[in-house]
């Protein structure tokens, strides 16, 4: 299921909503890759072991609700310097029909 994003310019999601039921969290997932395996590869994994994914590491990631695509990103360490990643979102779906 392709779902298309589209760049919202400069507008938070939280601006195109109204404010019923804001407070509560949702947990979004951002998905930088698929690996496929055999069951036998897949039994074989060991700690260090390798996973070659099917994107490149310059490549948009995507998050998502659920199984909803609901933007776009690209990858970044944060400002710190600490290791930790953040994303900056490249595209954003239209969420006025909701979720």
């Amino acid at each position: 299921m392709q779902t298309e994003v589209s760049d919202t310019g400069d507008a938070p999601l939280g601006e195109t909503h109204g404010n019923a039921l804001m407070a509560v969290e949702i947990e979004i997932t951002v998905s930088i890759g698929k690996a496929r395996l055999s069951l036998s590869d897949l039994l074989q994994l060991r700690q260090n072991s390798v996973l070659q994914l099917d994107h490149r590491i310059d490549d948009p990631v995507d998050v998502f609700i659920g199984e909803r695509l609901v933007a776009r990103g690209e990858l970044e360490e944060t400002e710190e310097g600490s290791g930790q990643l953040c994303l900056r979102l490249t595209e954003v779906t239209d969420l006025s029909g909701g979720l």
